[in-house]
């Protein structure tokens, strides 16, 4: 038999499983509507605060438009920082409004659709979620995929990740096949933190599911501060999600793309070419 190519064996090498590459692209899906219907949500009143109550004079965070001199101008707060965010945060085309238009789903003003589009989706997260984690734990993908091994939790290896990762240096050949250790804890803390977090926040300013089980916000400290925390997280995951975008572009996106959709790497990774 003749041996295989070398491009051959390298598009042959497998990078993402099957359940890995669903479960991806309906996180997607689902959390592109969770956050444009999210802000619909939060437009209808624009600020956070800690505790059972809202005390609308002293909002911990919020987007607020106000009368300066002969024009209006739109304001951003966050704690003991104010600045001007006319255009896009608070006062965007001349409307009053918390985030713009094109960043909420729908565009135009729905309490009643952003909530039914988030609640459905919400539930899209958490199902596709537990099918994840259940498939992850008996295949063994965390353990052999995601745990960081002592050696790449040491902070000489971590912080030469970091510098790597800075000038845009990126694993090539078979290396370019697996997680690195910065991957590894950013899915983990996404995984077992952020979404978890996100979703027991939201459980918790539901009056429904408070009244049955009113440990979901008092855990929080209040329905205002489980508010709160579930726009902090969410936050933290479009962070996440935008850098994760930047490092797909910065790596070569068409074979990143290519093997989240087929679950084989190309032949160019393994030759040390990123695209």
């Amino acid at each position: 038999m003749d041996e295989p190519t070398p491009h051959t064996a390298a598009s042959d090498r497998r990078r993402h499983s099957l359940p890995v590459r669903l479960t991806h692209w309906i996180n997607v899906v689902a959390l592109f509507v969770l956050l444009g219907s999210g802000l619909q949500i939060f437009n209808a009143h624009p600020a956070l605060y800690w505790g059972h109550t809202s005390t609308f004079a002293e909002p911990w965070a919020a987007m607020t438009a106000e009368r300066q001199g002969d024009r209006w101008a739109g304001f951003t707060k966050v704690g003991p920082i104010r600045i001007e965010t006319t255009g896009l945060l608070g006062l965007s085309n001349g409307e009053r409004r918390g985030f713009p238009a094109w960043a909420t789903l729908p565009s135009y003003r729905s309490l009643a659709d952003g909530r039914r589009w988030h609640f459905f989706f919400a539930w899209v997260l958490v199902a596709n979620g537990l099918i994840y984690l259940a498939w992850g734990l008996v295949s063994g993908h965390f353990r052999r995929d995601l745990a960081p091994r002592r050696p790449e939790l040491s902070p000489r290896h971590l912080w030469d990740e970091i510098v790597a990762h800075a000038r845009l240096r990126f694993p090539k050949g078979a290396a370019a096949h697996g997680y690195n250790s910065l991957q590894k804890l950013a899915y983990l803390a996404v995984i077992f933190v952020l979404l978890p977090l996100m979703v027991l926040s939201g459980l918790g300013m539901s009056p429904g599911v408070n009244a049955a089980w009113p440990w979901t916000f008092e855990i929080f400290g209040g329905r205002q501060s489980a508010r709160t925390i579930h726009f902090i997280t969410a936050s933290l995951i479009v962070a996440f999600v935008v850098v994760h975008l930047a490092m797909v572009l910065a790596s070569g996106p068409l074979g990143q793309i290519r093997a989240m959709i087929t679950g084989r790497a190309g032949p160019s990774r393994l030759d040390g070419d990123p695209s």
